[in-house]
């Protein structure tokens, strides 16, 4: 397999120039060569516009074929791929251009005026528009150019995209991917999963974020297989697509979602082979119903901005409800002790460290940042706590900075939010860490409920008897909606600060 995902495209588009690529909502449907010609149209107006490889072009537009293959015609011609969440203000922007200095910048017509005086205050060179029907400035200039364009040759260590994680720890960082991360991840995933050319991968991820636009997206091109694209994600349209799909990706949220539709049954699912999970965690209770309800079993994986895909659960064999599965072929996975980092006996929870070829090159102009979070050896210390178990199989028990110290003892919100999930009438749940006057944090567990007759009381007599008493939460609070980001994560942050005074008047 070659090391670069663009000659992986442009092998597609000349051994299958009629393949289907992508198939659009109105019916329309892009072939391999008629794709990789317009990423040459839009690759030659990149170069009017003075872009030369290393270069930034950074996107801020909303979902459709014309933003994908922008991404194509960076790689084309050697550019630096920088996709930006489309729900981010332009003081946002702000920080993003500043920090990575484009020297292009695509954003919505309708943003004009606002980044127009942006990129002049940042001295950003040139811009385009794209809007969401794939009009604007850049598709009437790509449409006056030649199909026909050079293609970079670079190495696979060269830079190919920079993906911003989600600052919350601090300011964000660029976490800086090459030509090698990407196609590397691409082939193993196609093969793990088990990808062929005749797959078509029903698409209703953002692809601004390395879900939707590195796996899905690469693994389609490594099969030469066929994309679906939805704009979003929306039960009624996703229903209506399902039947013509062999493969679906999304994040929990779309399958709590279509479980509550009537009209998601078995048969409605029968074409599909592969139900992926990804980008948050998949409650056991969503697992089962689906499986019930479908006969297919969700195969849930583990990834991040940093390294792409680490691990997966099996394609063959038990897909374990809480688990992300085994590390990946060619991917090296180790449970460290979070200070010391010596490497930690099977079954002891720990920090997870991963090792392999889809792991990124460092931060973007964060030297410090990088050599804290990478370690000489190639180890990338990801920030999560997890635990392999006897049969190898890998689980997450939450984030470092979510581990909760109640009392001297560690509590890991991902046991209490399992066994909370299982609770009938509770339909999701986040466990959070506050300031307490005696136990230094005392455990909250926020509950979205399915049942309103659900009371704190209730909650707390279930969990009595499975839990030690420092485990346990101390308090209940309900919300109609737990915050999510785009991509389906809960946010605690926010928790953490709506209810950070809860046990307020408390006595120690």
């Amino acid at each position: 397999m070659t090391s670069a995902v663009f000659s992986i495209f442009q092998d597609r588009a000349n051994r299958s120039p009629e393949a289907p690529f992508l198939q659009l909502e109105d019916g329309t449907v892009i072939t391999y060569r008629a794709a990789f010609d317009r990423t040459a149209r839009i690759a030659n107006l990149f170069l009017a516009h003075n872009v030369k490889p290393g270069d930034r072009i950074a996107i801020q537009a909303e979902k459709s074929a014309e933003a994908l293959l922008t991404y194509l015609a960076s790689l084309r011609i050697g550019a630096v791929y920088l996709p930006l969440n489309t729900a981010y203000t332009p003081s946002e922007i702000r920080y993003f251009l500043g920090d990575a200095r484009p020297a292009l910048f695509l954003h919505r017509p309708e943003d004009e005026t606002v980044m127009a005086s942006l990129c002049a205050e940042l001295r950003v060179p040139e811009r385009l528009t794209l809007d969401a029907d794939g009009r604007g400035t850049l598709a009437e200039g790509a449409d006056a150019q030649s199909a026909a364009s050079r293609i970079h040759v670079g190495q696979p260590d060269d830079l190919a995209a920079i993906l911003y994680t989600s600052g919350t720890t601090g300011r964000s960082k660029g976490a800086m991917l090459t030509h090698g991360n990407l196609a590397s991840n691409a082939a193993t995933l196609a093969d793990y999963w088990r990808f062929t050319a005749s797959d078509v991968l029903l698409h209703a991820l953002p692809i601004f974020h390395t879900h939707g636009l590195f796996v899905a997206t690469n693994t389609t091109i490594a099969a030469g297989s066929s994309i679906m694209l939805l704009p979003r994600f929306d039960a009624r349209k996703i229903l209506a697509a399902l039947p013509a799909a062999t493969v679906m990706m999304g994040v929990p949220t779309f399958y709590t979602r279509l479980l509550s539709e009537p009209e998601f049954t078995r048969e409605r699912a029968a074409h599909v082979r592969l139900f992926v999970s990804g980008s948050a965690p998949l409650s056991a209770e969503t697992h089962r119903e689906f499986s019930a309800r479908t006969g297919h079993a969700i195969l849930e994986r583990y990834g991040m901005t940093e390294t792409n895909m680490n691990t997966s659960n099996p394609y063959d064999g038990d897909r374990v409800p809480g688990s992300v599965g085994f590390p990946l072929p060619g991917v090296e996975l180790k449970i460290t002790h979070p200070e010391t980092g010596a490497q930690l006996a099977q079954g002891d929870v720990g920090m997870i460290e991963v090792r392999g070829p889809n792991v990124f090159m460092g931060y973007w102009e964060q030297p410090e940042k990088t050599r804290e979070d990478l370690r000489a050896d190639g180890f990338f210390i990801t920030g999560d706590l997890g635990v392999i178990d006897a049969r190898g199989y890998v689980s997450i028990v939450g984030r470092a900075r979510d581990l909760i110290i109640c009392g001297g003892y560690n509590v890991y919100p991902a046991e209490v939010e399992a066994l909370l999930d299982a609770i009938p009438g509770v339909a999701e749940s986040a466990v959070i860490g506050l300031p307490h006057p005696d136990m230094g944090e005392g455990v909250v567990a926020v509950v979205q409920a399915r049942d309103p007759a659900l009371s704190e009381d209730a909650i707390l007599e279930a969990l009595a008897g499975q839990l030690a008493r420092f485990k346990q939460p101390r308090r209940v609070v309900f919300l109609p909606e737990l915050p999510r980001n785009t991509m389906g994560k809960i946010q605690k942050k926010e928790l953490r600060a709506q209810f950070e005074q809860i046990f307020d008047g408390v006595k120690a």
